[in-house]
């Protein structure tokens, strides 16, 4: 098989509390400590299907800029999804298949660009409203996840030989993961288990979930299969995620690898356009479509129309 990062954001990063707080709270970590972040998915080529690990940010989505205040930014556009698709060698006409890891815009977001691909999702993830776009997409096919236990996990899909989805709900309640097997190696693709690769070595989980029960539930799962099998830990939101493809780093929990920290040309403070993007699901919010109400007139307790994240998910457009 050949693995590539689809790389489209750079240069953000996560304070400490946002991407380890989910149990205890943010206020009891440093907000000081910020871990690098970035943007990217997924393609497996087994040679008969060109797969890939969700689609992206639409490429209307302004980019975000710092404000100095956020605990997550998500950083800088490199260039729109279909384009980074191209860098990294192939055209969407190649691409026969599609596993959406979970519903938010960043790992789903441009399915209208695959007109000819089958799209993997986990039924759950169907469920709500906010999915209509999914729903409605013709080459949908809702995930049961029937074909039976995998090692530690008690409910799988297979893709393509190699190739399984299985479900890990709590960052939403449809979210899955994929793991694919190369070469005695397994290959995870789980989008947002983990913000950044040093809190799954903390086992420490975001602040981001649906249900945190689930949350924990998958993390713990996760973490028994890690020590058992050779695991390349691949993410959406951090860099870590394709410099571990990059080197076959296999996660070894005991031992995390030393952080490399954000340098002075992450933090660069911007006024902005007015606008604001969530950095969960990507949702966009323009004065101009709400009577002209300014995001910072919201009140405290407004919540994303997407992902109902707090007012604080958001950075400046």
């Amino acid at each position: 098989m050949i693995f590539k990062a689809v790389k489209y954001f750079e240069k953000g990063f996560h304070a400490q509390g946002f991407a380890f707080g989910g149990e205890d709270g943010m206020e009891h970590f440093d907000n000081n400590v910020k871990y690098r972040a970035s943007l990217q998915n997924y393609v497996i080529d087994t040679g008969d299907d060109v797969i890939l690990v969700d689609t992206g940010l639409p490429k209307e989505t302004p980019g975000a800029v710092w404000d100095g205040k956020a605990h997550s930014y998500m950083g800088r556009w490199i260039e729109d999804y279909v384009s980074a698709l191209k860098t990294a060698g192939y055209e969407p006409s190649q691409v026969t298949k599609i596993i959406l890891t979970h519903k938010h815009s960043d790992h789903s977001g441009e399915i209208r660009s695959f007109p000819n691909a089958k799209f993997y999702v986990n039924r759950v993830e169907l469920e709500t409203d906010e999915v209509k776009a999914l729903k409605d997409h013709p080459g949908i096919t809702p995930v049961d996840f029937t074909d039976g236990p995998y090692y530690n996990f008690t409910r799988s899909q297979i893709i393509a030989p190699g190739v399984r989805m299985i479900p890990a709900p709590g960052h939403t309640f449809g979210n899955s993961i994929i793991i694919a097997e190369d070469d005695g190696l397994f290959y995870m693709f789980h989008g947002d288990i983990s913000y950044t690769d040093e809190a799954m070595y903390a086992d420490r989980l975001s602040i981001v979930y649906d249900d945190i029960h689930l949350t924990r539930s998958t993390q713990n799962t996760i973490r028994e299969f890690i020590r058992n099998h050779p695991t390349v830990y691949c993410g959406t939101h951090t860099p870590l995620g394709y410099e571990n493809l990059e080197a076959k780093r296999v996660m070894d929990l005991d031992n995390p690898p030393q952080t490399i920290w954000p340098t002075e040309d992450y933090f660069v403070l911007d006024e902005g356009t007015g606008k604001y993007i969530c950095s969960i699901c990507g949702y966009v919010y323009d004065p101009a479509e709400h009577d002209g109400v300014a995001f910072e007139d919201l009140p405290d307790d407004w919540k994303c129309p997407r992902c109902r994240q707090s007012k604080e998910k958001f950075n400046k457009a």
